[in-house]
């Protein structure tokens, strides 16, 4: 089964603190709500003390058109996701004409050519590289990236595949919007990029010292929704892209979550109790009480999620790849199983197992 060799993680330059956000929120949308102060309470019960964003917080106090965004995006996103994939190839040891395949995750911006395709040039990939760009799966897309990627070297053994997600979230801020959703996203999203690298079996038994203690990947699993449409995504307008983002997803989690994650364990003759690792996408503290509570999970699965939260806030798709970062730091006993599991909208969830 392929394995994951190593993971290489990224973050921009300007570092904000969550205070330094709450005076922004209290400046921008002081005139919006009467009741700014309970509003702004979020910004506390959020759990984030830290994020990086790819413009100083000086830039958010203007409005900013599309396109100008969409040129900001394409310029940090190239020179962020050149620097996750060097991180992880130096972990690696692996060069960039080592990639057989490159997958694209990215929800945060368009650019056609296509991002792998400037990375293509950027870090001197092989002129055959083969490409698969993923655009519109939000903060379900590290999972799915990494699912699809699975799927690419179990069918290509020899290969060894590269899944980049990469998001700036910062860039899509809606200067003009004073909705409650865009208050809540202003205490929520930062921008990052992750990259893993998988190797197909035979590509593993060529490099026996990347395979040995590496998760395998055993399996994966996709579902999507149906009538949630509106839980989740963008609404395209003149000023950019503005966020979709429902209260309900807590209690989504909390109805749907349990019965998808225990059938797509039984098919793996597992149940939750034989989790050793749990690698949830941090959509924000109510989602991850969402989890512990549906799934009956003790405090220290939910550790990393929690951690990358607080230090780095919700960089949609990528941010479940900082925490499955985390989680190869820590030693695992042969045999463990780890869950990889984000949702994103459609409304969908992705799943990933993994096995020491």
């Amino acid at each position: 089964m392929p394995v994951i060799a190593g993971v290489g993680t990224a973050v921009p330059p300007h570092l904000i603190t969550q205070n330094q956000c709450r005076d922004f929120a209290r400046r921008l949308f002081g005139g919006a709500f009467r009741d700014i102060d309970r509003l702004l309470a979020v910004f506390e019960s959020a759990q984030i003390e830290t994020r990086h964003f790819a413009a100083p917080i000086e830039w958010f106090e203007a409005s900013h058109s599309f396109a100008e965004k969409n040129t900001l995006y394409l310029t940090h996103a190239v020179k962020l996701a050149a620097e996750a994939i060097r991180a992880c190839l130096q972990k690696t040891n692996l060069a960039p004409e080592d990639i057989d395949h490159l997958v694209f995750v990215s929800s945060t911006g368009i650019a056609t050519p296509s991002l792998d395709a400037h990375l293509f040039n950027e870090l001197g990939l092989r002129q055959n590289l083969k490409r698969t760009p993923i655009w519109g799966l939000g903060c379900a897309g590290g999972t799915a990236g990494l699912a699809r990627g699975y799927d690419l070297a179990l069918a290509h053994p020899g290969e060894t595949v590269l899944v980049c997600a990469l998001e700036l979230c910062g860039l899509t801020f809606l200067h003009g919007d004073r909705s409650k959703s865009n208050l809540i996203a202003t205490s929520l999203f930062a921008d990052g990029c992750a990259a893993v690298l998988l190797l197909g079996d035979d590509a593993a038994r060529q490099h026996p010292e990347l395979a040995e203690n590496a998760p395998r990947i055993l399996g994966s699993a996709s579902t999507i929704w149906p009538d949630t449409m509106d839980v989740m995504g963008w609404d395209v307008q003149e000023e950019g892209l503005k966020v979709v983002f429902s209260k309900d997803i807590p209690s989504i989690v909390e109805s749907k979550i349990r019965p998808q994650i225990e059938r797509f364990l039984q098919d793996q003759q597992l149940s939750r109790a034989d989790l050793r690792a749990f690698i949830a996408h941090p959509g924000g503290m109510k989602v991850l009480q969402a989890y512990q509570e549906a799934l009956d999970l003790p405090d220290e699965l939910l550790h990393y999620s929690r951690t990358i939260l607080r230090t780095h806030g919700n960089m949609s798709s990528c941010t479940v790849l900082f925490v499955l970062a985390q989680e190869l730091q820590k030693p695992h006993q042969p045999g463990e199983h780890g869950l990889a599991l984000s949702l994103g909208p459609g409304f969908s969830c992705e799943q990933v197992l993994l096995q020491w």
